[in-house]
């Protein structure tokens, strides 16, 4: 692969995370179906790539490993159903700057559990992150379900940061495309029990959107993701990544009249630029570290 297919790749890779939450809305199922079929086909998805187009030797799994693997499973599981929850409750547009906010915990989780020093720049990012979202919101009503779809976003995002932080913990010693694999299974495990009763109701249009949403915006995505890192730098894989909601809000706006308001266009644009400063300034970060943090919702 070189510099300009792997730049290509991250593109659609973004793009492919970017219609994630285009394909649940799409799908006329429960989060909790929806999130099941998402890991079942992902795990299909994981698997071929894992066997057919990656030469990367998997890691033996001590059970230090398989309890970080149980672990970020289970976290995963809970963002992804808060995020479908966000989508069917507020929209995708809402769901997807809701859940941008995890560099903003990342950040601030980072420091508490790595006792690591905050820097001035992720103290900007925490702040434009947090304005951003003020700005998205058109009150703090409960009863409105855009403000209870963004708190559904924004635990997504929490849950999402837990998750990055736990990979980062391993990333050293388990290969990427394993650990999303292993996490995977577990998420299909913990949701088969609430899944399997509401499984022959499912349409069969609906597991088209879930099929394309477990193999191209999670299986194909994360591969593509993992095989251009090793051409282009973790700081420029960031940077593209970035744009993911971007792709997800114009589709929303294209395909289902989400248009945003002013207000919350000058949010998201916080909240993006916000993102886009710390990858640039954040010159530190390792290919592992970053494919730990891939976007995955």
């Amino acid at each position: 692969m070189t510099p300009r297919t792997a730049l290509g790749a991250l593109h659609i890779g973004a793009l492919m995370f970017g219609l994630t939450g285009v394909f649940g809305k799409l799908a006329a199922a429960s989060p909790a179906i929806i999130v099941f079929g998402r890991a079942a086909f992902a795990v299909l998805a994981l698997t071929f790539f894992a066997r057919f187009a990656s030469n990367t030797r998997w890691q033996k799994l001590d059970a230090t490993d398989l309890r970080r693997l149980l672990l970020s499973g289970l976290l995963l599981t809970g963002h992804w159903v808060s995020f479908f929850i966000a989508v069917k409750v507020a929209g995708v547009a809402i769901a997807t700057l809701g859940f941008t906010s995890f560099p903003a915990f990342t950040v601030i989780l980072e420091g508490l559990i790595f006792r690591e020093r905050i820097r001035a720049n992720e103290i900007l990012l925490v702040v434009l992150v947090s304005i951003g979202l003020v700005l998205v919101t058109p009150d703090f009503d409960l009863a409105s379900g855009v403000t209870t779809g963004l708190l559904w976003a924004v635990a997504s995002g929490l849950l999402f940061a837990l998750l990055s932080l736990t990979n980062r913990a391993s990333s050293g010693r388990i290969p990427p495309v394993q650990a999303a694999l292993c996490q995977n299974v577990v998420v299909a495990i913990c949701l088969l029990p609430v899944a399997a009763p509401q499984l022959s109701e499912v349409r069969a249009i609906d597991w088209l959107w879930i099929g394309l949403l477990g193999v191209f915006c999670t299986g194909v995505a994360h591969s593509l993701f993992v095989a251009s890192l090793a051409v282009i730098k973790a700081r420029t894989a960031s940077v593209v990544f970035a744009l993911e909601p971007v792709y997800g809000i114009t589709l929303a706006w294209l395909l289902f009249d989400e248009n945003p308001t002013l207000r919350m266009l000058i949010g998201g644009a916080l909240i993006l630029v916000a993102i886009v400063v710390s990858s640039r300034l954040s010159g530190s970060s390792s290919k592992n570290a970053v494919a730990a943090q891939a976007p995955s919702h």
